[in-house]
């Protein structure tokens, strides 16, 4: 198994963190993981992308030009990682925001309405674990309870008490996921 990941959004919306989740999780497995996260200077509401490599085998390079899924949070990154996601592959996005939705025919297509939901369960900072709990649905590619302690690795420790809000979203993410195609 060869999973290679690009989350792509604004700084502020928890890609870099959900990356850094996967990662942990990927390595909890015993997984070959690389995580390259690329951001502006603003950070917290400039453009900010990661790419993961999660592998049972030698990852030879981190540097990727196509990927097998794309999570995309804004319409920049719709724009920008849509055509580069390989024939078959699985692009993600919240519609919030997007007013050009994908239009590839040759790739699975699935929306999560995370901001609405994080808005709905009156937590912004639900919405990384909504979307990452509407990847690993659709592409069950780690175990929720790795998936849980990379979430614990990442956190620090003086929110730990998010985590139960965490998992709940995580959960809910599961269920709120819907195939456009």
């Amino acid at each position: 198994m060869k999973k290679e990941i690009i989350i792509a959004g604004y700084g502020g919306q928890g890609v870099l963190s959900m990356g850094k989740i996967l990662a942990y999780a990927g390595l909890m497995e015993g997984k070959e993981v690389s995580w390259m996260p690329a951001y502006g200077p603003e950070q917290r509401g400039g453009t900010a992308n990661v790419t993961v490599i999660l592998s049972d085998e030698a990852i030879s390079s981190p540097i990727l030009s196509e990927f097998d899924i794309a999570i995309v949070l804004n319409q920049a990154s719709l724009y920008k990682f849509e055509g580069k996601v390989k024939p078959g592959g699985t692009l993600i996005f919240d519609p919030n925001g997007i007013m050009d939705r994908p239009t590839r025919t040759d790739i699975d297509i699935y929306s999560i309405p995370a901001t609405e939901t994080a808005v709905e369960m009156r937590n912004a900072k639900a919405f990384n674990m909504l979307v990452l709990g509407g990847l690993l649905k659709v592409v069950p590619m780690l175990d929720i309870d790795n998936v849980l302690k990379g979430l614990r690795k990442t956190l620090p420790e003086r929110h730990h008490h998010l985590i139960p809000m965490n998992e709940e979203a995580l959960h809910r993410g599961m269920d709120i996921i819907e195939r456009n195609q």
